[in-house]
């Protein structure tokens, strides 16, 4: 990939990083459209939420991140993964690796999305292990972020999902859903009460999350702060995930993407987790500037 990423999208922070000019005429425009056109009926709601879903991988990618522990005091530290999406026969698939000791990128994850989602792991060679209880559990010790809150995130899927409002968030215009978990889930998961997560209208991304704990108040909440372009698709640079109750903070940052059909080498399976998979030819993969 030569051309280099472009940097335009910012939630809550877009003046900073496009002309005023624009800003202000789309911001105009869009309080209008939200003034003037009626909510989506049920319908329309399912297919926007349907339309967002096939978005996820709809190319495959492969990308290297720095995971920042942010705690409110305390020393930062910073640990450094991979991962590749593509989409199989169930819906999206995730593989992420982490490097957690001397040992390289020795923790793998698998996230499967979809209505028949699944999460396994594997710490060494082999297939990986079904990991259920994994799933609220930090990627990482003591960061915030878990394989819940990654895409495909479960979530994402539950049948019980209502557009609840079309509003501004952040400074930006976006579908809010409430996503209600299973009976089923909510007993294995007692902690995830709910999720409201708001879908940005004119970029369909997740702009932010909520996870409502079972008091009724939110949990945590994740935050998407930054969008670059790479070839033609627009994807996640940085986002934070932040305890409501520690105020600590984990922070995400994208600092290499290849996307395409060579970026992900074959199927990915938890019976194959555990073993190594190349990355795609350095040339292929564009850094991402911070």
């Amino acid at each position: 990939m030569k051309a280099r990423a472009e940097r335009r999208f910012c939630p809550g922070g877009l003046g900073r990083r496009s002309p005023a000019l624009r800003a202000v005429l789309l911001g105009l425009v869009v309080l209008g459209r939200l003034a003037a056109d009626p909510p989506p009926s049920a319908a329309q709601a399912g297919a926007i939420l349907e339309q967002f879903r096939g978005t996820i991988w709809s190319q495959p990618i492969y990308a290297e991140f720095d995971l920042h522990q942010m705690p409110r005091r305390g020393p930062e530290k910073v640990f450094h993964g991979r991962f590749w999406g593509t989409r199989n026969a169930a819906g999206p698939v995730t593989r992420v690796e982490l490097a957690v000791g001397p040992g390289g990128f020795t923790h793998h994850l698998l996230l499967q999305g979809g209505p028949d989602a699944g999460l396994w792991v594997a710490d060494g060679p082999g297939a990986g292990a079904p990991a259920p209880q994994a799933l609220l559990a930090p990627l990482v010790p003591g960061v915030e972020m878990t394989p819940f809150d990654l895409l495909p995130s479960p979530y994402l899927y539950w049948l019980d999902a209502n557009l609840v409002a079309v509003q501004r968030i952040r400074g930006r215009p976006a579908y809010t859903y409430d996503f209600t978990p299973s009976a089923d889930f909510a007993a294995q998961y007692p902690a995830v009460r709910m999720v409201r997560a708001y879908l940005d209208i004119q970029y369909n991304a997740l702009m932010q999350s909520e996870q409502v704990g079972p008091a009724g108040h939110i949990a945590k909440t994740l935050s998407l702060l930054e969008l670059r372009k790479v070839g033609d698709r627009w994807i996640p640079k940085d986002l934070d995930v932040r305890s409501e109750a520690t105020r600590n903070k984990t922070r995400l940052s994208l600092t290499a993407v290849a996307i395409g059909p060579e970026a992900v080498p074959g199927d990915l399976t938890p019976g194959a987790l555990g073993d190594p998979l190349a990355p795609p030819a350095p040339a292929r993969v564009q850094r991402v500037d911070p």
